[in-house]
Order: structure tokens, then C-alpha cells, then sequence
């Protein structure tokens, strides 16, 4: 039997240098969890299956604030682990080739708690009466373990238990639901490739709301109380998705999930086939509109199409930035020309220190990297003209769909549509020079148009 080839290793990872392990790649989770509320506490077995990229004798999972008690490698009874305060490590009896397939056995408990990070804290949290998970970009071991490299996309079936007065929505479909005594199963399968950053688990006391969003099967959690303001709010995501699906191509993933939790939240979050939105972006007067085109674009740009390092996040912040001017647009509100030019004002006033094509560790969810990126792609749009702008989403979708891309990739990808307009320097002054580019004028024969008017 011919070996398997082995997968190319993950690319570095500098903005999050110690979090993933470049010489392996996990292609499926299976976790069995149990979570008791009342105490915090959180047990579980995860399994994961996983290919070498390299030789190697020895590779660590990433796994914060709770403590491993048994590590099985199947078909490798002397193999040991250890375990840090961010990792764990497990030494195989014997050096293996790259290709290999690994299966490990991880049975871990602990009071789950965010982590600290320069981003603030993330991950595992608890809420006044239930739990979120916002995992952006290091916080997926606060309650799993795993390769946490957002460019290590797996698949996942995710088993919770807990206390029976709650409900849960994970990453995935809803596969059962059977309560025993005290307790509530559920089981959430994802076949889709997914970052560890963008799995997530939620716990509360919600209502489920199964609509349909131009034939994407969807449901709404949301607590009782809050239902006229969701209803209210969210009336539009149906043409929402239409437009989306009309600008970027049709929708990446099965279902899609809005979450409104009681608690306030400093922002909304995005995950796999997902959004979640706090009780105060929920004003029953759709005021914060733009936020829910934000999250339902992160579906097209930074779900399904990955970065494959976080210093490309501007290919997902940027992008969304710009779904919610498309959005406006197409609404009948202000254009996408007439909003790119009033943050182009705004930015201009702002210092021009934040490299939008390596922002740094330290500024990458800087809003200006929001706004720039954005700015980009409106550039491109008139440079281009709509019908080529159009295009190169569509098919840059299409052809990085379910898997990473980097900043060169969608230039190169944008390039290869139109081969007979230099976009070389168009790409330096928006991404590797400090100084803000003039936007390019608008002429009739690239008039920002928008997607209803295209159709």
C-alpha cells in the first residue's frame, strides 16, 4: 500500500507565535463534553485525528486553564505527555514520517475562563445566565484542545451535556437532542472545514426561530423577552443573504445561526455559519444594521475563505467592512462611493502609522484596518469597473472556498481577471505604504452601480 502524500506544513504563524504546531494538521475533532453551570465546571474527552506534515517524534496541542488527566495514542502505548500553562506536549515512543495518521485520545476537566490576551480576554466565558464562546484569534484551547493555527481547518462533531432548563447552539447542524434525568445532550456535526478560532458553543435560555434566508435554511436563538426587537432587526436578512449571494456567490455553508444573548457584548462575533450579537446591538430600530451585514459577510470572507496567517486580516475585516457599504447601497441608503469617501476623510485624519498588508500583532483589529481595507477594494472597484470587481469576488469565493489565502494570492487573483490594467501600484500605495492613496474619481463608465441595479 502506497502511502498517503503528506499535507504541506502550515505557513508561520508570527503575529501568534506560540499557538499551533506547525508540523502537524488536525482534520477532525470528535469532543464529548459535560458542563455542569452552577459550578463552572467542564469535563470532557476530545479526539482528534491528525496527519504529520513533517518527521517527527514529539508535537503539542494547545490547551489554556484546564489540566489533561489521560492522553491515549492509539497503537502507541508508550507514548508520554506533558503539560505547560498553554500547551500540551506528547512524545511518541518513536520518530514517524510526514503522511502519518495520528489518532489521540484527550480526557481533560476544569473551570473554564477566558484567556488573557493583548486583545483582552478571550474564549471560554460566562455570561449572567449561560455561556459564549468568542474565540478570536487564540481562544479556542480555553475550552478544547487543538492545533490553534487558523490555518489548520478541520472538520468537527461537538457532543454537549448540560443541565436540561438550558439550550445549546454549537458549530454545526443540530443532529439530537435527548434528555436523560438532569440533563440535556446535544450533538452538533460541522463537515465543513473550520479554523479552531471559529468553533463555538453557546449556552442559554434561547428561543429557536427556524426561517428561511433566500433558501438558506436559518434559525434565530434569542431570549423571549427580546423577540419584537429581533423580529424587528433582523427582517431584512433574508434580502440581506440575496444580495450577498448576488455579489460574492451563492452562500458557503449549510445553515446560518443569529444568536442575541441576554448580557451585553462590546462587539458582535462572528463564527462558522454564525453571528452573535448582544442585547444592546439589538435596538428593535435597526440601528445597528451594518453589524449584521458585518457578521453575514464574515460567512464569504474569513469563515469559508481562511487568512493563512493573521497578517492577512485584512482579507476578512476588509472585505466585511466593504459588504456593509454594498449592503447600504443595494438597501436604497448611501452608496458605496458616497461612504468610502466620508471614512476616506476620516482616516485621513487619523495618524497613518498601521501597514494595512503586515498591521502588527498589536493593531490588527485596529478599525482603521477595517476602513483602509475597505477603501482597497472600493479603489480596485473603480479602477476596474464593476463588471471585473464583481468577478474577481465571485470567483476568488469560488476558488478559495473551504480553504486559507493569503494577501498575494488575491492580488495575483485580482491580477489574472484583468491582465490588461496595471493594479501593481494601485496594491503598493493601499497596502505597504503608510500614506492614505487618493480614492480614484468616478467616472460613467465605472459609476459604482449597485447589485440590484447590476441584476
Amino acid at each position: 500500500m502506497i502511502p498517503a502524500a503528506a499535507p504541506a506544513p502550515l505557513p508561520g504563524n508570527p503575529y501568534t507565535p506560540q499557538s499551533g504546531d506547525v508540523s502537524i494538521r488536525v482534520e477532525h475533532y470528535e469532543l464529548t463534553l459535560k458542563y455542569r453551570m452552577q459550578n463552572n465546571r467542564l469535563s470532557g474527552t476530545a479526539t482528534l485525528s491528525i496527519r504529520t506534515t513533517v518527521p517527527l517524534a514529539a508535537f503539542s496541542l494547545d490547551l489554556v486553564g484546564l489540566r489533561a488527566s489521560k492522553v491515549n495514542v492509539r497503537g502507541d502505548k508508550q507514548a508520554r505527555f506533558s503539560q505547560s500553562d498553554r500547551k500540551l506536549k506528547i512524545s511518541l515512543s518513536k520518530r514517524i514520517e510526514a503522511g502519518r495518521d495520528i489518532t489521540v485520545d484527550v480526557v481533560y476537566e476544569g473551570a473554564p475562563r477566558p484567556r488573557r490576551s493583548r486583545w483582552g480576554t478571550i474564549g471560554w466565558e460566562e455570561l449572567e445566565d449561560g455561556v459564549i464562546v468568542a474565540s478570536q484569534p487564540t481562544g479556542a484551547p480555553t475550552w478544547f484542545p487543538c492545533n490553534d493555527h487558523p490555518a489548520n481547518k478541520a472538520s468537527y462533531r461537538i457532543q454537549v451535556s448540560v443541565d436540561r432548563n438550558y439550550d445549546v447552539v454549537a458549530t454545526g447542524q443540530l443532529r439530537s437532542k435527548r434528555s436523560t434525568g438532569g440533563l440535556t445532550t446535544w450533538v452538533y456535526e460541522e463537515a465543513a472545514p473550520t479554523a479552531s478560532y471559529l468553533v463555538t458553543l453557546q449556552i442559554g435560555r434561547y428561543r429557536r426561530e427556524d426561517v428561511q434566508l433566500a433558501g438558506v435554511a436559518s434559525h434565530l436563538h434569542y431570549p423571549p423577552a427580546l423577540a419584537r426587537r429581533v423580529g424587528t432587526d433582523f427582517a431584512d436578512l433574508a434580502k440581506m443573504m440575496g444580495t450577498f449571494e448576488l455579489t460574492f456567490g451563492p452562500y458557503p455553508f449549510d445553515t446560518y445561526a443569529v444568536i442575541v444573548t441576554a448580557d451585553e457584548l462590546e462587539i458582535p462575533l462572528e463564527a462558522q455559519g454564525m453571528a452573535i450579537f448582544g442585547a444592546n446591538q439589538i435596538d428593535g430600530a435597526r440601528g445597528q444594521e451594518r453589524l449584521v451585514a458585518h457578521e453575514l459577510a464574515h460567512q464569504w470572507f474569513g469563515n469559508s475563505v481562511g487568512v493563512a496567517g493573521w497578517q492577512h486580516i485584512w482579507l476578512n475585516e476588509g472585505f466585511a467592512c466593504y459588504a456593509e457599504w454594498i449592503w447600504s447601497e443595494a438597501s436604497g441608503a448611501e452608496t458605496a462611493d458616497q461612504l468610502a469617501r466620508h471614512y476616506w476623510q476620516a482616516l485621513a485624519a487619523l495618524p497613518q502609522d498601521v501597514l494595512l498588508g503586515d498591521p502588527g500583532a498589536a493593531d490588527m483589529f485596529d478599525d482603521r484596518v477595517y476602513k483602509r481595507g475597505a477603501l482597497t477594494l472600493h479603489a480596485l472597484r473603480l479602477t476596474v469597473g464593476d463588471t471585473a470587481f464583481f468577478e474577481i469576488l465571485i470567483t476568488w469565493t469560488h476558488t478559495k472556498r473551504s480553504s486559507v489565502a493569503s494577501t498575494a494570492e488575491f492580488l495575483e487573483h485580482a491580477a489574472a481577471r484583468v491582465p490588461e490594467l496595471p493594479l501593481q501600484e494601485l496594491f503598493d500605495a493601499w497596502l505597504y505604504q503608510l500614506a492614505l492613496p487618493d480614492l480614484p474619481p468616478v467616472t460613467p463608465a465605472r459609476a459604482a452601480r449597485s447589485p440590484r441595479e447590476r441584476a
